[in-house]
């Protein structure tokens, strides 16, 4: 490989509005200010609202069910 053509990979801060900090590895170098991190993040906590898809379905077959082609 070739020398001095490669960005440094030097050390990063990242700071979460819950007040995480995860420390990574990256060519940006300093801080970072994330709104959502894995651990406030709605998916990654088990918080996260489903929507109640069998009336829609339901609701589907009921309308469209019976044609035929």
């Amino acid at each position: 490989m070739r020398e001095g053509i490669h960005p440094t990979y030097e050390t990063l801060e990242a700071t979460c509005s819950c007040g995480n900090v995860v420390t990574t590895k990256s060519t940006k170098t300093g801080t970072m200010h994330l709104d959502v991190c894995s651990q406030c993040h709605p998916f990654y906590t088990g918080k996260q609202k489903t929507m109640d898809t069998g009336g829609r379905i339901d609701r589907f077959k009921k309308r469209f069910g019976g044609r035929a082609k």
